[in-house]
């Protein structure tokens, strides 16, 4: 009778209507599995589940960890799980172009990690899809940031273009920054990459807004304000506007793209690129020309702000 009732028992789904999720710290006991398991209404007889454990010799085999148990689970396929180990994959992505602070703030954030996050300098950690299990540690996931970054850098840095202008791979990620806060377009990113080199190799100021508003933000935060004229006398050595070459490091954790961009720029005798106004820039590789795209940015700026008064 008793096999019988075991029998259907542990094959009897849970009441619950949702997946659930629930995490088992080390050292729970098998009776404080079961009971939350029966709790969460994931299984239905915390017994059966406890019985099933000890004549199948699993009871030993239970792991720590966080399990995502799906709808109608029942205690034969959660005791399978929690012996398997077959814990929930959680992921966090970063985005490019994100400060460093920002990503040590979102992994900081991030659920089910754990200890502090530590420190990182700006430029080195790879903007990516990063997976992990509950009780990860924070600093070993902005290790596999740093780690990846450089992996990657090592590779492109071989299948680099001939002719560039860099010392070393670390220049060209500082460059690759630059390029990754300049546009959002993918298709954008080799022209203007190409369009500094080239004003990096003719010996030409890279007069990047995007390097001065690095240089004016106050431990970390971004700049919420447009860049005005007076800022491109901000004296400081990521003004662009000001010095010569290449600022000291990244302002950003550049991504893949900005780094192949950089490293394979588009062949260009382009040496400006001005806003469009529509989320790209045009290119131009004379000054008369760029001082036109410059008055036609500003014409259509100003008619886009008249059409909204109202």
């Amino acid at each position: 009778m008793l096999v019988g009732w075991l029998g259907s028992a542990v094959l009897l789904s849970g009441s619950s209507g949702d997946e659930t999720i629930i995490v088992f710290p080390h050292g729970s006991s098998i009776e404080h599995i079961a009971h939350t398991l029966d709790k969460s209404k994931v299984i239905r007889e915390s017994n059966a589940f406890i019985i099933l454990a000890l004549i199948t010799g699993k009871a030993k085999e239970l792991r720590a960890g966080e399990y995502l148990f799906p709808h109608n689970t029942n205690a034969y396929e959660a005791l399978q799980k929690i012996t398997r180990g077959d814990v929930f994959v959680r992921r966090l992505t970063i985005a490019e172009g994100l400060s460093t602070r920002e990503v040590i703030d979102k992994v900081s954030a991030a659920y089910g990690l754990d200890g502090t996050a530590g420190s990182a300098a700006e430029g080195v950690l790879l903007p990516e899809t990063y997976y992990y299990t509950f009780g990860d540690s924070r600093r070993t996931l902005v290790e596999r940031m740093r780690a990846d970054m450089n992996n990657l850098l090592d590779q492109l840095w071989q299948e680099r273009s001939t002719g560039l202008p860099f010392q070393s791979s670390a220049e060209a990620l500082i460059l690759a920054s630059i390029v990754e806060k300049e546009t959002a377009k993918s298709e954008e990113r080799a022209h203007i990459a190409g369009v500094f080199i080239n004003r990096l190799s003719k010996g030409m100021k890279l007069q990047s807004d995007v390097t001065v508003a690095y240089a004016i933000q106050k431990n970390g935060e971004l700049l919420d304000r447009k860049l005005t004229r007076d800022d491109l006398f901000f004296e400081s050595p990521y003004n662009t506007y000001l010095v010569h070459g290449l600022p000291p490091s990244p302002i950003a954790n550049p991504g893949r793209a900005s780094i192949i961009a950089v490293l394979n720029p588009l062949a260009t005798d382009d040496l400006y690129f001005v806003a469009d106004g529509k989320g790209g820039h045009r290119f131009a590789n004379t000054l008369k020309e760029h001082n036109n795209n410059v008055r036609l940015y500003r014409k259509e700026r100003r008619l886009t702000s008249s059409n909204h008064v109202k």
